[in-house]
């Protein structure tokens, strides 16, 4: 029996679901047929849109698998509620694809962006972040290191053996213009995405690492609920899921028209003292103290003797024949691909005595 898909008078469910993309969605959001496209052209799938293919491509991809073992705030916890990159990263697709679903954006491109946002993410956190832009730079100082850079570069380049996973041009640009670092919200607009799904994820980011940071910083003791700001508690609510609601539902507010999305005043202030609560008494604390130097021992000796013997680094070999910058974006790349527990590996085979290691 012939495939009823082959009749060419026969729109596609790929095609079908683009058109109730046209029908349902905002005028504002991104349409899956109307793609920028990709960096190789290919040919579309009869089934999922563009964007449903990205979303399956990033979940099935290895430095996805990857986020399951490396920090978010807390370094390799072996309590097992702590957050780790990758249900940080599964927190944010939630809360971007609220947004998106409340505002009729489109929640494939959404979901897709929200996946890969992290993917290049270094073992240890910003710690490890933060150590590693250091330590490329001794190689390179016309280079730098930023984790927002490093997850383009992954999906362009590094995955499937150097292919790239050939995603679209809207994944990509989400993806690459996510991160505000510690900066205050609204982010400025030239530096943000140039999709209203890029800017669900923007806010989701902020959204679900202030209030998971807050969970497991209690958690862990190093701050007391009463320690937390009461002005801003007051604005947001007393709860996580008090907290997570407010933000949520006031971006969903007021970003009903417009080119961007946004918070209003009172509560995006709100959310701008509550990062900086966790940037003094949380982040800046964990950078500071014991493990926060071995983190940056454990990062910048790695960087150093890769550097210094090419060929324990895959393709190390090859790059060390063009130039110490070649070497070194090489050896920031497997670095920066680690897991924390395969960076700790690492760090004891090379430099404990075997009767030390696991110690």
């Amino acid at each position: 029996m012939p495939c009823p898909y082959e009749c060419s008078t026969m729109p596609t469910l790929r095609e079908q679901y683009e058109q109730l993309e046209d029908q349902i969605l905002s005028p504002r959001a991104a349409k899956s047929a109307h793609t920028k496209g990709r960096q190789r052209p290919e040919e579309p799938c009869p089934i999922r849109t563009a964007f449903q293919r990205d979303r399956d491509r990033i979940i099935h991809c290895k430095a996805f698998r990857r986020l399951s073992h490396k920090t978010q705030v807390f370094i390799a916890p072996e309590a097992d509620h702590y957050r780790t990159r990758l249900t940080h990263t599964l927190e944010v697709a939630q809360i971007a694809r609220t947004i998106a679903r409340a505002l009729r954006l489109n929640e494939d491109l959404t979901e897709a962006i929200a996946l890969g946002h992290d993917l290049g993410h270094t073992p240890f956190g910003h710690m490890g972040e933060y150590a590693l832009d250091a330590v490329y730079r001794e190689y390179d100082p016309s280079a730098h290191f930023h984790h927002s850079e490093q997850s383009l570069r992954v999906v362009e380049v590094l995955e499937k053996e150097g292919e790239g996973l050939n995603l679209t041009s809207e994944v990509r640009d989400g993806i690459a213009n996510h991160s505000k670092g510690m900066d205050d919200l609204p982010m400025p607009p030239e530096s943000g995405p140039h999709t209203l799904e890029g800017w669900a994820v923007v806010y989701a980011d902020r959204i679900a690492y202030i209030n998971h940071d807050i969970d497991d910083a209690l958690r862990a003791g190093l701050i007391a609920q009463e320690s937390l700001p009461k002005d801003c508690l007051a604005v947001l609510g007393q709860t996580h899921a008090q907290r997570i609601t407010t933000m949520v539902s006031d971006v969903v507010a007021h970003s009903q028209a417009g080119p961007y999305l946004a918070m209003g005043e009172e509560v995006q202030e709100a959310t701008n003292r509550l990062k900086d609560f966790l940037l003094d008494r949380v982040y800046r604390a964990a950078a500071r103290d014991d493990e926060g130097d071995r983190v940056r021992r454990i990062v910048t000796t790695m960087f150093r003797f890769y550097m210094e013997n090419p060929g324990k680094v895959p393709g190390g070999a090859d790059a060390a024949g063009g130039g110490q910058p070649r070497l070194a974006r090489v050896v920031c790349d497997y670095l920066a691909g680690m897991t924390d527990r395969f960076a700790i590996q690492q760090f004891q085979a090379n430099f404990l005595p075997p009767r030390w290691r696991g110690v």
